[in-house]
């Protein structure tokens, strides 16, 4: 095979992985902006507002819970992606099992439980004013229960693109997105002869469509044709080496989303200091930025299954190029992402909000949500490939400096010294992707991440 065709090999591969994770996540970010419109469109701005930064609170802590889960995870899909690589697929179904479990006993029991029992003051800790709370409280409580079932969903999600199976994930979060989106419709705006219960109806709809996704996840791994399956019948018995990897991968990446998350809270504080409307604004752009996720995001699941596989293969050559590849195409997908908000960025707002103020407020700040866009992708990218090897440690020193150090300072001097308020925030975060962009990179040229072994 000469050297064109190898490159095109490389192509196919991670476009045939990556497409599916790309339209479940830029679907899933479109209806969550339809979502928010919705609330944003359900009643007079002195209830709305307050309602749109509830949901950006609650989002804040469901983060937390998600990004957790999403890191004991990625240990779970460096493990499963090299046993198929190394052609070992009979012990998938025991990875599966020890994933959940570490999942409901290391995140699910403690998290919901101190969500449920301290409320309000996790929500004021976070930066909700008293009206934000006095609407979104239910909100809040609804949600999180609901996360009971999302996060199983995310540890069996990063079990299947384990294997390379991007699709079912993609179909099953296509399917509940658009009843989340039905379900917002009839309990939002109270139709069908309901009740309209504006944001609590949204935190409904939301967690019922995780019961339902949950349920047919459950159904499916019963199937012991899968690769991906639960077998229930043979019990339960903890295997050291699995927990070992599980840990050794996902500890560092928890850790990782801890600090993270610990930062974007201690960096919304700083924001909400500024006002709700202020903060609505911070939200909504929030929201639309989460939108350019999907490209860098979706590539770089890819180049952990790729590089895992590739690695278990003992393919350092291929878990390379592969690396090249998701980080090459991810640039490309982030200069639309980049041009359409620089370009279009107050439309996309006024998308969700008629108010004036908010509108206006938010013009800088999509502009510089364009400039964040190659240094996010490229770094989402080359992030997912060191996962994939299992090397985790780097991406949370870089992660902490980035975010804990570099956004916060810079947000605070912005802020509260120049007096630059929102769009000192949004400064701040650009500095933050770009010092993130270049810890990940040079750690990627070191070549270390090539010789992490799994047992």
């Amino acid at each position: 095979m000469n050297q064109k065709d190898n490159l095109g090999y490389y192509r196919s591969e991670t476009i045939k992985l990556t497409i599916p994770v790309f339209l479940e996540l830029l679907i899933s970010s479109l209806f969550g902006m339809v979502d928010m419109m919705m609330v944003g469109n359900s009643g007079p701005s002195h209830i709305t507002t307050p309602s749109i930064a509830a949901i950006g609170i609650t989002n804040q802590m469901m983060f937390i819970g998600i990004a957790m889960a999403q890191a004991i995870s990625a240990g779970g899909t460096a493990m499963i992606s090299r046993y198929c690589g190394a052609n070992k697929k009979e012990k998938v179904p025991n990875v599966v099992k020890h994933l959940v479990v570490l999942i409901i006993f290391l995140l699910i029991i403690p998290f919901v439980t101190v969500n449920q029992l301290i409320p309000e003051r996790i929500m004021g800790f976070i930066g909700a004013k008293q009206d934000t709370i006095d609407v979104g409280l239910n909100y809040f409580r609804i949600v999180i229960l609901g996360f009971i079932f999302q996060s199983f969903n995310l540890s069996i999600f990063a079990s299947m693109r384990g294997t390379g199976d991007t699709k079912t994930p993609m179909i099953i979060n296509v399917c509940i997105n658009i009843l989340n989106v039905i379900g917002n419709y009839i309990l939002v705006f109270g139709k069908l002869g309901l009740p309209a219960l504006g944001v609590t109806g949204a935190g409904l709809s939301t967690s019922l469509s995780h019961v339902i996704a949950s349920i047919v996840l459950f159904i499916m791994l019963l199937n012991k044709s899968h690769t991906v399956r639960l077998d229930i019948s043979k019990g339960f018995k903890f295997n050291k080496a699995i927990l070992e990897n599980l840990i050794k991968v996902g500890g560092p990446a928890a850790l990782e989303q801890v600090g993270f998350r610990i930062g974007v809270i201690l960096f919304i504080k700083i924001v909400s200091g500024l006002g709700t409307v202020v903060y609505a604004t911070h939200q909504i752009a929030s929201n639309i930025i989460s939108l350019s996720f999907a490209p860098g995001q979706s590539f770089g699941i890819a180049a952990s299954t790729l590089v895992g596989k590739s690695l278990g293969e003992e393919r350092i050559d291929k878990a390379d190029t592969f690396i090249k590849e998701t980080n090459g195409l991810a640039l490309i997908a982030s200069i639309f992402f980049g041009l359409l908000f620089f370009f279009f960025g107050p439309k996309l707002t006024s998308l969700y909000t008629d108010d004036p103020l908010i509108i206006e407020q938010s013009v800088n700040v999509m502009k510089i949500i364009a400039l964040i866009q190659p240094f996010q992708a490229s770094a989402f990218a080359i992030s997912g490939g060191l996962r994939g090897a299992g090397d985790t440690v780097s991406t949370l020193i870089v992660t902490m400096i980035g975010v804990v150090f570099i956004r916060l300072v810079t947000a605070y001097i912005l802020i509260n010294m120049v007096g630059m308020g929102l769009v000192g925030a949004w400064i701040a975060m650009l500095f933050d992707q770009i010092t993130r962009w270049i810890g990940i990179t040079l750690r990627y040229r070191t070549g270390k991440w090539k010789y992490i072994k799994l047992k």
